[in-house]
């Protein structure tokens, strides 16, 4: 009866050899996934699955396959109605409060307490650390603060729930996605601004004379030759690490190897950030103190002329954001990350921010609000080919 799903497997790009076929069939033979449907994909995982990037391939295969299955529904309904809020009514001053610190479950045991849950639950609760709810510290719900629960709705509020149901979280793991080191490649060629150095001596083929000589000559090749040219662009690429930009590791690391490939930049400046621009720029991913040159220094030594990619979630909360104390990684010098936006931007008007989970509507979720304060400084755009693209375009403009 698996043959079938076997071929949708492999067809959803997962290279799983005969071995691996037969021990998970012998698994099963064994009772390893207890009847279980929830059992038969973690054993599925464990069995076939070598990599986190062929998560997401399992997990298409899954809904293509099994989209039909019988299993007991959840009263979605309900569930709406009692997660329908998505206003500031209930916001932790304290999420630290609320925090369960186990932070890894059994996948059996979580589904299990939210059955119970469900069964005896019969209103609305927000804001608390045992119902079904908003905004707290319970296992279960929306825009909550535990990690390892399971999260309702669209998406997590701290980016740590066990399950988030109907969503393919691993999808930015993938490997194969359009967006690859050739994309990157090819859309840095556009960042050239070619400039000819008098003082070198022509060496460089010049292909529209060539073609002029030798049709002057009656079609007897005759080889022009001109002065080298260089790309004049400088770059500085700033890339926000670590937190809830761990799932974007791989992406920005081909990022950073295509330009470093590229090296037809005049120069080339890198450096890491957490969340956002303070008054620092450090120097190595882990943001290591001491490890870092101010961020003044950058605007008295690296002039205006530099293009500026800065790749990062913009996800924080708007107090760490907006509050001259708000950095939680490093000093600030007494300014909040909005006023140290303002005043690179203004120092380097050419610049742009590629942002990895780009979200269209930002008018109501209230994480989303030093995203939306960003966009209004820095144009911002999906770390997507066609999100490239347009930056890439934007930062070649002269406006």
């Amino acid at each position: 009866m698996f043959t079938p799903f076997f071929y949708t497997l492999k067809s959803n790009g997962l290279d799983i050899s005969t071995t691996e076929w037969l021990t998970l069939m012998e698994a099963l033979d064994k009772g390893l996934a207890h009847s279980n449907f929830t059992d038969f994909y973690y054993l599925c995982k464990t069995v076939l699955v070598k990599s986190e990037a062929d998560y997401d391939k399992l997990d298409s295969a899954f809904l293509e396959y099994f989209k039909n299955i019988k299993t007991d529904k959840l009263n979605m309904e309900k569930l709406n109605k009692w997660l329908h809020n998505d206003s500031d009514r209930v916001r932790l001053t304290n999420p630290e409060d609320f925090v369960d610190k186990r932070t890894e479950r059994e996948a059996k045991e979580v589904h299990r307490m939210f059955r119970e849950r469900l069964g005896e639950q019969h209103t609305e609760h927000n804001g608390g650390n045992h119902w079904i709810g908003t905004g707290g510290g319970s296992a279960f719900g929306k825009n909550g603060h535990v990690a390892g629960g399971i999260q309702l709705g669209n998406e997590a509020g701290m980016k740590t729930a066990f399950a988030v149901m109907g969503e393919r979280r691993y999808r930015d793991f993938r490997r194969d996605t359009k967006l690859t080191m050739r994309q990157f490649q090819v859309a840095f060629r556009e960042l050239r601004q070619y400039s000819r150095k008098m003082d070198l001596p022509k060496t460089e083929l010049d292909i529209d004379g060539t073609i002029s000589s030798t049709c002057n000559q009656g079609g007897y090749l005759k080889l022009e030759f001109q002065q080298p040219r260089k790309n004049s662009v400088k770059l500085m690429l700033i890339f926000d690490s670590g937190g809830s930009m761990y799932p974007y590791s791989e992406l920005c690391n081909q990022l950073f190897q295509a330009v470093n490939k590229a090296n037809h930049f005049k120069d080339v400046k890198t450096f890491y950030i957490h969340n956002c621009i303070y008054a620092k720029l450090y120097k190595t991913p882990e943001c290591a103190p001491g490890e870092w040159i101010d961020t003044t220094y950058a605007f008295n030594n690296y002039d205006k002329d530099y293009k500026v990619i800065v790749v990062g979630d913009a996800g924080m909360a708007p107090e760490e954001y907006y509050d001259k104390n708000g950095n939680y990684s490093g000093p600030n010098n007494g300014l909040s990350g909005h006023e140290w936006i303002q005043l690179f931007k203004k120092k380097y008007p050419h610049t742009i921010w590629l942002n990895p989970s780009f979200h269209g509507d930002l008018t109501k979720n209230y994480w989303m609000e030093s995203e939306r304060a960003i966009k209004e400084i820095i144009d911002m755009y999906p770390l997507t080919v066609n999100g490239l693209k347009a930056g890439i375009k934007k930062l070649m403009s002269d406006k």
